[in-house]
């Protein structure tokens, strides 16, 4: 292995690519403890050995509207990225999802010679299937962690290789509390009715006080004690803007049992959905953007659901409320005749153990270094 490849670029863009971008690091370093690794890091990233150029809270825009807003930056940002990468000579990078970015930053690396790997395929078998021509000329190989993923790309002349979810592997190894334990740590003597409401701030801006209407109509008529996850990249502070009602509590890093330790979730569609459904815990799925950005989305989606446990499943499994849905009535009224009923409970729980096996056993993120490490190799 020469110099040239132990310097490596990785690129994450969010919360949820952080923490697989972290894992995966960690798995490299694990055989290969000689490696360097920087580039846009979170957190994890970082605590797992990456040096961070910028930090995720920096790019995290989601929608037209909002990366048009923040251009200026982004550009920055890339501009930045290339004169590291000529300065350093780096030859090997790994995208981490973020296809907005990542896809562009790609053309760039590729003419400067740069090996690419994405890990965490852009859903542009969603929207966007025209991109998969750009990624055949950009990535050297996809790994990607739905099944379906790797005929598709298949289909259209891209290397690829399966490696599984590494959400699967996330949760397995997990240690999790007892109920007893969660409630009593945080003060609460009544079942959580848990709201997810995304890791963005535009995100919480646009939806985070409706759904705190829905989970008092919820939580006053089930005697339930509603509680905010707040996500690791925002600060509990942020959240406390969007709420009045003094009887919520917002609980920061400790989301996993938050999920496992709920009676009933409403979550903000992403990353979190696919938590909830491999933890068990029956929940509604909720999208709420800027109305120019959806009008947008909604011509480009080929797809007819947006939850991911409904696009594995290739059925509605988990109820979505989308823009003017998102309204406490109609969301309240759902939750309230599935908690009325015991069977309709039961059959959302078993629907989401079948869509859970469906991603897989444990083990994505080794899989994937053992395919980057014979890459690196291969120089």
């Amino acid at each position: 292995m020469n110099n040239f490849n132990k310097k490596i670029l990785i690129l994450a863009g969010e919360a949820s690519g952080d923490l697989h971008a972290s894992s995966l690091v960690t798995a490299l370093l694990n055989s290969k403890n000689e490696l360097k690794f920087s580039g846009i890091a979170g957190d994890n990233m970082i605590s797992s050995g990456v040096e961070a150029l910028y930090h995720i809270k920096e790019m995290s825009f989601l929608g037209f509207v909002e990366v048009i807003k923040h251009l200026p930056f982004i550009l920055k940002v890339e501009k930045a990225i290339i004169e590291y990468v000529k300065l350093n000579k780096i030859k090997f990078a790994i995208l981490v999802d973020y296809p907005g970015f990542n896809l562009r930053i790609a053309k760039k690396l590729k003419v400067l010679g740069v090996k690419i790997v994405y890990y965490i395929s852009p859903q542009i078998w969603a929207w966007h299937q025209s991109r998969i021509k750009k990624i055949k000329k950009r990535v050297n190989k996809m790994l990607v962690v739905f099944p379906f993923e790797k005929d598709f790309y298949e289909d259209g002349g891209v290397q690829v290789e399966y490696v599984g979810h590494p959400l699967v592997e996330r949760i397995e190894n997990f240690e999790f509390k007892s109920k007893d334990n969660l409630l009593s740590e945080l003060g609460i003597k009544k079942d959580i009715f848990l709201i997810l409401p995304g890791s963005r701030k535009h995100e919480i801006e646009e939806h985070l006080s409706e759904l705190i209407k829905t989970a008092k109509i919820i939580s006053d008529n089930n005697n339930l004690q509603t509680v905010v996850a707040c996500s690791e990249n925002l600060d509990v502070e942020y959240l406390q803007k969007f709420i009045s009602d003094n009887n919520v509590k917002i609980v920061k890093g400790n989301t996993y049992n938050l999920l496992k330790n709920s009676k009933f979730g409403i979550i903000k569609s992403g990353t979190s959905t696919l938590e909830a459904t491999i933890i068990g815990l029956p929940f509604v799925v909720i999208y709420s953007t800027n109305k120019l950005t959806y009008e947008l989305g909604k011509r480009l989606v080929k797809i007819n659901y947006i939850a991911m446990p409904n696009i594995i499943a290739g059925k509605s499994v988990v109820k979505e409320f989308i823009q003017n849905d998102v309204n406490a009535t109609l969301i309240s009224d759902f939750i309230q005749s599935l908690l009325d009923d015991n069977s309709a409970i039961r059959n959302l729980k078993n629907e989401l153990e079948i869509i859970k096996n469906k991603l897989g056993k444990s083990g994505a993120s080794n899989n994937a270094a053992k395919i980057i490490e014979a890459m690196l190799n291969e120089d």
